[in-house]
């Protein structure tokens, strides 16, 4: 994912900042606990796509 890319993206749910899981393609969103997923290069930035994270992801 472009750096730039993910410097404008925000969670839609808090509008905080994601991190990218390049192992995973998701983009995470540590407040709200949530992955949403990459599919082909594009972030799919709808609440009801994102999974949560388990407690185990968190730390």
């Amino acid at each position: 994912m472009e750096k730039n890319l993910l410097e404008i993206l925000a969670c839609p749910v808090c509008k905080g900042e994601l991190i990218y899981d390049s192992s995973n393609q998701e983009l995470i969103c540590r407040f709200d606990r949530l992955a949403y997923p990459v599919i082909n290069d594009i972030p799919v930035m709808i609440e009801s796509r994102a999974r949560r994270l388990s407690s185990e992801e968190e730390n």
